[in-house]
């Protein structure tokens, strides 16, 4: 079975127990934590992954680094080491994420801009970009590109809309070159 197939039903089981506890946001928080850790600690995944380093050890580091986890995704992550799959964390925290916010009728998305947007520029363009995407709402997180020029662009999903002046740029530059041919 793939990776993507495996983190998706671990996933999907993690869901199923969020929604019976009601817990769905606070193990969201923690997963996305844990993927952070997972991804930037190096050595973490290296001891996870070690033949030699046994299964009581590795959930012994486990419960020592992240004792304030939550019981069901502490049962996850023990469930994972014993089943070798512990390198399937930030997938599965991906698929986790998808999941909540499908339920939630939300989606993530990124806004690059200049400079920085004030709260309140983000909560107008959350508004107006959930529109267009047919959802309830989003999640904006600004990143600053100050090759944009000016303007924004905006990803949610797989689905960018530029309306930055660099973008306006390039499309001008397509059109004028392909009208030279």
């Amino acid at each position: 079975m793939s990776g993507s197939a495996v983190s998706k039903r671990y996933a999907s089981a993690l869901f199923d127990i969020a929604v019976e506890t009601s817990q769905i946001n606070e193990i969201e928080e923690e997963l996305t934590v844990l993927k952070e850790v997972f991804r930037n600690e190096a050595g973490l995944q290296e001891v996870l992954s070690h033949p030699k380093v046994s299964a009581a050890k590795k959930k012994e580091l486990i419960q020592q680094s992240f004792g304030a986890l939550s019981e069901s995704v502490l049962h996850t992550i023990f469930l994972l080491i014993d089943r070798r799959r512990s390198s399937i964390v930030p997938d599965l925290t991906d698929e986790f994420i998808k999941l909540a916010n499908q339920a939630r009728q939300t989606e993530d998305a990124v806004v690059y801009s200049v400079k920085p947007l004030s709260e309140a520029e983000m909560l107008s363009l959350s508004q107006v970009f959930a529109k267009k995407a047919g959802i309830a709402s989003l999640r904006i997180r600004n990143e600053v590109q100050t090759d944009l020029i000016g303007g924004i662009k905006v990803r949610i999903g797989n689905r960018i809309y530029d309306g930055s002046v660099s973008g306006k740029l390039e499309r001008m530059e397509r059109q004028l070159a392909g009208g030279n041919r």
